[in-house]
């Protein structure tokens, strides 16, 4: 299994990003959160068995939705022992 935290940064607030990863998240079968950071980013957990799916995803978001501009992604792997049942965004 494979735990990734990221950190999206740039126009990534108010554009529909968390939506946008959510969907894709459920689209590929990963699994975590996504929130909004009082400093203007977006940290996403992403979790899957299938190290493609993370990496797909991680290629969408770099993309991002149409109205957001991702400036900078940053990533490391988590060794928590959390599992997530599913992918949901944290107020």
């Amino acid at each position: 299994m494979e735990t990734r935290r990221c950190v999206v940064r740039g126009r990534v607030q108010g554009v529909g990003f968390r939506w946008f990863v959510t969907r894709n998240a459920e689209v590929l079968g990963v699994r975590g959160t996504v929130r909004n950071r009082r400093d203007g980013a977006v940290e996403v957990v992403l979790q899957a068995d299938d190290l493609g799916a993370v990496s797909d995803l991680l290629e969408r978001i770099r993309r991002g939705p149409p109205a957001a501009r991702v400036e900078s992604l940053d990533w490391e792997p988590v060794e928590d022992g959390v599992r997530y049942p599913g992918f949901e965004v944290v107020r």
